[in-house]
């Protein structure tokens, strides 16, 4: 049976922040750590190795496949800022418009550096994530 790799667990927040190598990424990370708290009220848990999630949802896919996933999260990567919201919200990619620098990936939107990106836009991106993500998967 397929077991997930990316998992909630008890590592610390700080702890995987503060082991990031590049002194940017880091302050980025605590940047990052203050918007999404902020904009979800939810406490940033550690998923897998290096997700740094907020909130949770469980999915269950007509194949039967289910699991636990964060509602939003992010990970100072070497290469790039991920920044995770819900694939299927159609107003995520008219709010990347208006975004600032950035690629994108299925459910990743990737950054270099928070200065090259309108916050305000990212609030807007966590707020409409969640909103959706609960919407679809209601808790029981």
């Amino acid at each position: 049976m397929y077991e997930l790799k990316t998992k909630e667990t008890d590592s610390s927040v700080i702890e995987f922040i503060e082991n990031v190598d590049s002194v940017k990424k880091r302050e980025d990370a605590y940047q990052l750590l203050d918007i999404f708290t902020e904009t979800t009220g939810f406490e940033a848990k550690m998923w897998g190795p290096s997700i740094i999630g907020f909130g949770s949802y469980h999915y269950k896919y007509d194949s039967g496949h289910e699991g636990d996933a964060p509602l939003v999260g992010f990970s100072p990567r070497k290469a790039k800022i991920s920044l995770y919201f819900a694939p299927g919200e159609t107003k995520r990619e008219e709010l990347l418009k208006f975004f600032g620098k950035h690629t994108t990936g299925k459910a990743c939107v990737y950054i270099n550096k928070v200065t090259d990106i309108d916050t305000e836009v990212l609030k807007e991106l966590i707020h409409q994530s969640v909103k959706f993500l609960q919407e679809m998967y209601p808790t029981q």
